[in-house]
């Protein structure tokens, strides 16, 4: 059977090639005697590399060094319209879309609002629509798109092609659902769950940069986690691992029929539905208004400034809304920090992950004040101690963790130059 083997020449440059291109999405633009540096090639190897890599169109020749002794050297860089790709992020309220560049930069973004789900309108209409808008963002058209990946609550079902876990996104879950998304994008098209993407991000870009053995909990419209395990996501048989709101926790209720109730103890007991009834318990003053996500942040928000900004201060009131020991806010912390803690306790009993990433909007919104209080609760809870970091990727961690995955499973097929 013909085809190559490894140790090839063919391989062999394939090998150098896509070297030399991940130093130049590493490092931007690089001279021939930089990139034989880096990859121990040498002169004319290099050379001769970058001429194979620009006549492929994979690279481009963007100006030269200045300011250092002898001639100006040349400098190449990936060619960033080589490919792009797209990533759409789905909630039940909108579906936000974006374009990136084979060199990761986003081109193009675009977001279809779906509050209710518009009347007599497809789930096909409403990707297409926010696809297309940010294809026309980009100065593109959809054909111009080597790959897609939308990220979802819930999981598609490998066995029946499905969505699971996610009874709350109206019109997605038809059996047919899958086959109409293919019928109408060109492309090949991947479907994730949003926290798996997060935690792509995170991975790829972020605070679990280097870690093989991770758990990323996310706190925003609902509970949910993505774990890492030996650098590869587990995913579990029907797609449902990390669906820990639906964990039975102590200190909330016993749900049954989790995926009709879409709900569970953990959700229950740490979710973002429980801040306002907390903040009317501890008696927290002048509790916002908005939509149940913004109030929760909101409240969140505030009592971590709270304890950030109060300076220690025995006479003071220690009924005002401070950081002292038995103010609203920090009992409103410690509350919640330790309904996540107790959710997290069970989690990494059972993965003993080195690192617990923790995202999403509340998360984010808590800051440092409420890492520290889940990193003290669940020392106490758990038997491993795993280091306990907030998210890096703040900007819709989602949506880039979508492109990252479309991003890398594009660059496999473009950087291959054995073929």
């Amino acid at each position: 059977m013909a085809g190559t083997t490894p140790g090839t020449p063919r391989v062999l440059r394939a090998m150098n090639d896509r070297a030399a291109l991940d130093l130049l999405l590493e490092h931007g633009p690089l001279s021939r005697t930089r990139i034989g540096k880096l990859t121990g090639l040498s002169k004319p190897t290099a050379s001769q590399l970058l001429a194979r890599l620009e006549a492929a169109g994979l690279v481009v020749a963007t100006g030269t060094t200045e300011g250092r002794p002898g001639p100006n050297a040349q400098l190449y860089a990936v060619n960033a319209r080589a490919a792009h790709v797209a990533g759409l992020d789905v909630t039940p309220e909108r579906i936000r879309a974006a374009v990136a560049d084979v060199a990761g930069d986003v081109v193009g973004e675009f977001e279809v609002r779906t509050p209710g789900r518009r009347a007599g309108e497809s789930v096909v209409r409403q990707v297409t629509d926010a696809l297309d808008g940010a294809v026309k963002a980009a100065d593109l058209v959809r054909g111009d798109l080597h790959r897609v990946v939308i990220g979802t609550p819930g999981a598609f079902d490998p066995g029946t092609g499905r969505l699971r876990y996610a009874s709350h996104l109206p019109g997605w879950h038809s059996p047919t659902l899958l086959d109409e998304l293919a019928a109408a994008l060109p492309m090949p098209v991947e479907y994730e769950n949003d926290v798996n993407l997060a935690a792509i991000a995170e991975q790829r870009l972020g605070a679990a940069r280097g870690h093989d053995d991770f758990v990323l909990l996310w706190n925003e419209g609902g509970l949910g986690a993505a774990l890492v395990i030996g650098g590869r996501l587990h995913r579990g048989f029907t797609g449902g691992a990390g669906e820990v709101g639906f964990l039975p926790v102590p200190g909330a209720p016993l749900v049954r029929h989790v995926t009709k109730a879409n709900s569970g103890g953990f959700q229950e007991l740490a979710g973002g539905q429980v801040l306002p009834r907390l903040a009317r318990e501890f008696g927290v003053a002048d509790i916002p208004v908005g939509t149940p996500i913004e109030v929760a942040t909101a409240l969140v928000a505030r009592a971590a400034r709270a304890m950030e900004t109060s300076a220690p201060d025995t006479s003071a009131d220690t009924s005002a809304d401070t950081s002292a020991p038995d103010s609203p806010s920090r009992r409103l912390l410690e509350t919640f920090a330790t309904g996540l803690a107790t959710g997290l306790a069970s989690m990494v009993a059972v993965l003993d992950p080195e690192l617990v990433v923790l995202s999403g909007a509340l998360i984010s919104a808590g800051g440092e004040p409420l890492r520290a209080l889940v990193q003290h609760e669940l020392g106490e809870l758990a038997a491993s101690r795993p280091r306990l970091v907030i998210g890096e990727v703040r900007h819709h961690p989602v949506l880039r963790g979508a492109l990252e995955s479309a991003l890398a499973a594009t660059r496999d097929e473009i950087f291959d130059t054995s073929r």
